[in-house]
């Protein structure tokens, strides 16, 4: 008996421009609400106070010492925040998931109601705390650059330690048990066995944290701190105090230039990672 090959039928026109009428108005928004924005602050930091296209913003803003004041500052609080973030986060979702205590639920979902509050909120808990009124009067630290990395580091904790939780949650305990029974101690334990495991959600968590921070305005600003000027902190004083709006766009623009570059490098980390562990798997 005879076999009939049934012709193949082609996808029809419509099957294939459906993908792209699903894909237009999302991107449709995203042109209009993100990259119509950034275009207009890249012609505005290139175009003087007259409407005429000049480089000449770029080269006072860049060659200003208060820009590089501003760069530094950011730069430096939010590694150090990131630090910062990554150990404590650490450390708190290992306490969490491995050590067994009266209330970890309760702490946990007190982490969770953390996230949703605004970063000003932290900024003006800082200040009945360490203020001139507040119950520790330590002089001028809540106007310096380390209670803005203590504020940044207290909200952006979770950030790392939400991840690593969740990550601690998929570790066998047998792999604990085994630890364990061939004499390792707890030190070795989370050296060996708990800390590989959640190194990725640590990094991942740490590299969110570093793009936040490097952008954060809302505690730098409550706090007030003297001197302490971030790039987000030149783009609101050129841009709303004085008016300068080309030194605030080009200001804008090396900011996001910035957290692009850490973003990308993040990503391409990642991936040779994830390369070389495909590349172990059977």
């Amino acid at each position: 008996m005879s076999t009939v090959a049934l012709p193949v039928a082609s996808p029809t026109r419509a099957a294939r421009v459906s993908p792209l009428l699903w894909a237009l108005p999302p991107l449709v928004v995203l042109a209009g609400f993100l990259i119509y924005p950034l275009v207009l602050v890249g012609v505005q930091s290139v175009t003087n106070e007259d409407g005429v296209t000049t480089w000449e913003v770029w080269r006072s803003v860049l060659g200003a010492g208060e820009f590089h004041r501003a760069i530094g500052n950011t730069v430096l609080i939010a590694g150090a925040a990131t630090a910062g973030c990554i150990v404590l986060g650490t450390f708190f979702a290992v306490v969490l998931a491995l050590v067994p205590f009266p209330g970890a639920g309760a702490a946990s979902r007190a982490v969770d109601t953390l996230l949703a509050f605004p970063s000003f909120l932290i900024a003006l808990s800082f200040t009945f705390l360490y203020g001139a009124a507040g119950m520790f009067q330590l002089g001028d630290f809540l106007y310096s650059r380390w209670c803005v990395i203590l504020a940044e580091i207290t909200f952006y904790t979770p950030f790392v330690m939400r991840p690593a939780l969740a990550a601690l949650t998929h570790l066998p305990a047998e792999r604990l048990a085994v630890a364990a029974s061939l004499g390792a101690k707890p030190g070795q334990v989370l050296r060996r066995v708990v800390l590989p495991e959640i190194a990725p959600a640590v990094a991942a968590g740490g590299a969110l944290t570093l793009l936040l921070t490097l952008n954060e305005f809302g505690i730098v600003l409550f706090i007030g701190a003297k001197d302490v000027i971030t790039l987000p902190m030149l783009v609101h004083s050129k841009g709303v105090v004085t008016f300068d709006y080309p030194s605030a766009c080009v200001v804008a623009v090396v900011e996001v230039a910035l957290s692009a570059l850490l973003y990308l490098l993040y990503r391409r980390i990642f991936a040779r990672k994830g390369d070389r562990g495909a590349d172990l798997v059977p």
